[in-house]
Formats: structure tokens, C-alpha cells, sequence
């Protein structure tokens, strides 16, 4: 399996919804699409970024690959070794 964001083959992806579940689970609607990606990319998508921001700016797959973080994180995770857990940080 391929994560949708940084191209590496994965073991197992993780189930990104474009718009966080926190802004549609309250107002009853539907949690509209997701992306399937890995772990790291997950996790690093959540330390960068804030549920409003990935709510209002940040809810296509293009949108998050051109955000500038982003593109940094994933030059650099997709010359990782898929068999690694890689340790995510968060910007100040």
C-alpha cells in the first residue's frame, strides 16, 4: 500500500479525514473524504497543523503536499526507510 502523501510503499496506512472529524461530528454532517497515509505523515500532519487550519485551508491532498512544512517533511520521510518509526516534532 501506497501513502497518499509521501509516495512511500507501506505495511499498514492510517485513515486521514480531509476535514477533522472535531468540525463535522458536532454539527451531525458528514465527515466527507479521507486519505489513507502512514503514520509518520499522520502524526506529523497533527503536530504542524491545528484542526481549524486543516478544516479551512488545509482539506485536499494538494493543498497539504504545497503547504511549505509540509513539502520539507516530505523530501525529507520519503528517503526513510518504511521499516522505521520516525519521530515527528513540531515547528516553532
Amino acid at each position: 500500500m501506497q501513502c497518499e502523501l509521501c509516495e512511500r510503499e507501506m505495511e499498514k496506512l492510517t485513515v486521514h479525514h480531509l476535514i477533522p472529524k472535531q468540525n463535522t461530528k458536532r454539527k451531525k454532517i458528514d465527515p466527507g473524504p479521507t486519505i489513507e497515509i502512514c503514520s509518520a505523515c499522520h502524526r506529523q500532519i497533527h503536530a504542524f497543523f491545528d484542526n481549524k487550519r486543516l478544516a479551512q485551508e488545509l482539506n485536499t491532498v494538494e493543498q497539504l503536499k504545497n503547504e511549505p512544512k509540509m513539502q520539507n517533511f516530505l523530501l525529507w520521510v520519503s528517503k526513510q526507510n518504511s521499516n522505521k518509526r520516525i519521530q515527528v516534532h513540531r515547528q516553532r
